[in-house]
């Protein structure tokens, strides 16, 4: 069957019915409509990509709510069903409870402001330098910070950060961890914000 000729309208009922082919065309078709719309927004802490996919999601849940004897035309449903859902998660991302994750902080940036460059992550992978008396300074700040990380984080945060200073990627952690990506996005920002406090 030609899918390509169907309308929006008639394609539908045969993704409704569970036809992999009529989705893939209607998707295909409404891609660059789903573009445009995130285009148009913009969300801290997310690059584009975020918003196309709560775009796409939009798209999915148009399809499965159309009602054509309730909307006149599946495209104009849809562009409303997309902007909708990319509002939301929007909205959604800049509510208090979210904030760590718009206001990340970086382990690389300098600890200290001055001549020292040394970074957070240098400090908490190593405490090993050549001057003695900047060994011991530095061995005492680290005993505290680590002392007081200890007390601050919780199990999932001390197993995630543990491999995040290894170098591992979100992905290769929460695979580990048997945790969503966005949970371990979620735990290392946490860490990365009670960092920034203790210091």
């Amino acid at each position: 069957m030609e899918y390509q000729s169907l309308t929006d309208e008639e394609l539908i009922p045969l993704i409704k019915a569970g036809n992999e082919d009529a989705e893939a065309v209607l998707y295909r078709r409404y891609k660059q409509v789903v573009r445009s719309k995130a285009r148009t927004y913009f969300l801290a802490g997310a690059d584009r990509e975020d918003l196309i996919q709560e775009g796409m999601i939009g798209l999915y849940k148009a399809v499965y709510d159309f009602n054509p004897e309730k909307q006149p035309t599946f495209k104009a449903f849809a562009e409303m069903c997309i902007k909708r859902q990319i509002i939301t998660a929007i909205k959604s991302a800049t509510r208090k409870k979210h904030m760590p994750l718009n206001n990340s902080i970086s382990l690389d940036r300098q600890v200290f402001d001055g001549e020292s460059e040394r970074t957070l992550i240098e400090m908490l992978q190593s405490a090993r330098v050549s001057d003695p008396e900047e060994a011991f300074i530095s061995r005492e700040d680290y005993e505290t910070i680590a002392r007081n990380i200890e007390e601050r984080l919780t199990p999932l945060e001390k197993s995630a950060l543990s491999y995040y200073i290894k170098g591992f990627s979100y992905q290769h952690i929460a695979k580990e961890l048997n945790r969503s990506v966005k949970c371990i996005d979620n735990a290392i920002q946490r860490v990365k914000k009670k960092l920034e406090d203790q210091l």
